[in-house]
């Protein structure tokens, strides 16, 4: 993973740390997507916002938005054939979960709307920059899947602490079903991790 990016991760590890302590109390740092071999440790970060169901959907819908670009930029960039096809997997999957989300909130009558301190489209920019600056290649493709595994692992516990917050019935089954999908993508991720640390060449 570059440089860059991991300064970045680890940053976010540091908040993911103290919205784990608040899952209890059904709140989030937004800004939060731990890696999974991030050793930063919590030093001063915000208190997480308490989610709402107006936030849950707010960024829910930045999530699949994200990962339905890097998705694409997986697509094309990617040289590796399972990380190609998982790119593909996840333009499809995360437009269809944003999709529902969208359709969802009309249902309800909700504006969806993310925390007053959401930094997740900061973060996402640096993902996507980082990800954009990288050659093709073997490190490429290195760099996005192990990023989809720390993003996906920081997704699943916010659908954990969101689906806690949630008090509509019709959005914690939404999440639910969206829960089994993340952990599909998580697996499969992890999965393609594996062969390619484990592979001379792509």
């Amino acid at each position: 993973m570059s440089t860059r990016l991991t300064r970045g991760l680890a940053l976010l590890g540091a908040a993911a740390l103290c919205a784990a302590c608040a899952k209890s109390e059904s709140k989030i740092d937004s800004t939060a997507m731990a890696p999974a071999d991030t050793t930063a440790k919590a030093a001063v970060a915000p208190a997480p916002a308490a989610l709402t169901d107006t936030s849950i959907l707010g960024l829910l819908d930045e999530i699949n938005a994200a990962d339905s670009t890097t998705g694409n930029m997986a697509s094309t960039k990617g040289t590796n054939a399972a990380v190609k096809s998982f790119g593909k997997d996840m333009m499809r999957d995360h437009h269809k979960l944003r999709a529902a989300g969208q359709d969802l909130a009309k249902k309800l009558n909700i504006t969806p709307a993310p925390p007053a301190n959401d930094t997740l489209p900061a973060t996402v920019k640096k993902i996507g920059d980082t990800l954009t600056a990288t050659p093709k290649g073997a490190d490429w493709d290195k760099l996005y899947i192990n990023t989809e595994v720390n993003v996906h692992q920081f997704v699943l516990s916010f659908l954990q602490n969101a689906e806690a917050a949630a008090t509509d019935s019709s959005l914690k089954t939404a999440i639910t079903k969206a829960t089994g999908v993340v952990q599909g993508h998580l697996t499969n991720a992890q999965a393609i991790q594996t062969k390619l640390n484990g592979a001379a060449t792509p």
